[in-house]
């Protein structure tokens, strides 16, 4: 996934079960779930196993709740650690940065033409889960701005306030930044114990996440097994409508890359895509654009030919900002569930799901399963029930393996337009 992988330890010291790919885990979890639901009843349940059936969804709940947790934390340090750690150079970070944001807000805004077009959410009906409240919110735009100033450091962490968080994580990291390039320029060091501290932070709340990441594959057993048992098979056409979405919007998404390739370099767009396979398949396989990170700064020069630089920044560089493809499907689950519901998000609305999925996105690029962690702020910040995403759980999976794919791709497509429209020339190879 867009999606990283944090360094794991050797996995012969660790259980035989936690030996399993958790892709493989997950899948299952889904097998033994329905089977278990259809042994409960398949939609017609039997009354003496009503707590049994409820109790079920008790893990999600957990992961869930766990998850709102870390999510704000998460988000915080991981900008700091950003901005603290990448080396951006002047003229091509800037362009690096123009480049970055419109890909991610082309994602966002294809996310959420495919939702309005298709409008999945419709296609069936998935049952509230328990003590859900929709939460109507009416847009005010200079009491948004007002918001955006929290009235202590602290509170949004408290209070889960996306915007205010993005605000400070912003603040802090361009700051840090700044007073990090002046004390490099004059021979000083004095920011190196807030980047070791920053760094130590992240690490550790990353580890924490893993810890909630490996009881995913419980989650779903019971939220599947729960699902099946009292309502069978009928809610997940609609999640099945969702996945067709997410695929046909990541399509255009690839399409768009393309065409921008075609008509803002010298690759040639059929080229970049058999250059590109061995990048795009181990995305995919491994779900971690941090494990695919090397082959793509390989392929980018020997398969592809850029010139060097330009594949470090869209590679190595650009992959710790680049998260379009999880952006898109943060923007289309929130607008799904939005539909499911029947509560719907105006333009004013989706224009904050457009800002919040941006923002959260900046740092999500190094954090394991980025997609779960960000959209509970998503869906937070237009008053939607966090509840519905223990449902999407159950499809993240696969979903995530695929936008992994196309975030790869944003990196590759970013390498392309930084080389230009002049290829390099042989006193350059």
């Amino acid at each position: 996934m867009n999606e990283t992988e944090s360094i794991k330890p050797d996995t012969k010291l660790r259980p035989w079960w936690q030996r399993i790919p958790l892709t493989l885990q997950i899948i299952i979890a889904l097998v033994l779930a329905v089977c278990l639901g259809i042994a409960l009843g398949a939609g017609n349940p039997n009354a003496a196993n009503k707590d049994l059936i409820n109790n079920l969804a008790i893990p999600a709940e957990l992961v869930l709740k766990a998850l709102r947790a870390l999510a704000t934390p998460l988000i915080l340090v991981a900008v700091l650690h950003t901005f603290m750690t990448t080396n951006i150079p002047g003229r091509a970070g800037r362009k690096l940065t123009v480049l970055l944001l419109t890909n991610t807000t082309v994602a966002i805004l294809v996310g959420l033409l495919v939702a309005n077009v298709l409008r999945p959410g419709t296609w069936g009906r998935l049952a509230a889960p328990e003590n859900t409240q929709a939460a109507s919110q009416s847009i005010d735009p200079w009491g948004l701005l007002k918001d955006a100033v929290p009235e202590a450091v602290l509170k949004p962490l408290v209070d889960n306030n996306v915007i205010q968080l993005i605000v400070i994580a912003l603040s802090f990291g361009i700051v840090l930044r700044a007073i990090k390039s002046e004390q490099i320029a004059e021979g000083k060091r004095g920011y190196q114990p807030i980047e070791d501290l920053v760094g130590t932070l992240f690490e550790a709340v990353i580890r924490i996440l893993n810890w909630v990441i490996a009881l995913v594959p419980l989650a779903v057993f019971g939220i599947v097994a729960k699902t099946v048992a009292l309502q069978g098979f009928a809610p997940f056409k609609s999640l099945f409508a969702f996945i067709v979405a997410v695929l046909v919007a990541l399509a255009l998404q690839a399409c768009y890359y393309l065409t921008r390739v075609k008509f803002g370099s010298w690759v040639n767009p059929l080229k970049f895509l058999a250059g590109g396979a061995d990048a795009f398949l181990t995305a995919f396989s491994t779900s971690s654009s941090t494990v695919t990170m090397p082959i793509t700064f390989e392929i980018l020069q020997t398969k592809i030919g850029l010139r060097e630089s330009s594949a470090s920044l869209g590679a190595l560089v650009g992959a710790n900002f680049n998260n379009d493809g999880t952006a898109l499907y943060e923007a289309m689950s929130a607008l799904y569930i939005s539909q499911v519901i029947g509560q719907h998000l105006n333009l004013g609305q989706q224009l904050i799901v457009i800002l919040t999925s941006i923002f959260a996105s900046v740092g999500a690029a190094g954090i394991p399963n980025a997609g779960l962690v960000t959209m509970t702020l998503v869906f937070t910040s237009v008053g939607l029930p966090t509840q519905y995403i223990a449902l999407l759980v159950t499809v993240d999976w696969f979903l995530d393996r695929c936008r992994t794919a196309i975030n790869v791709m944003g990196d590759m497509t970013v390498s392309a337009l930084l080389d230009g429209k002049k290829p390099r020339s042989i006193d350059e190879t």
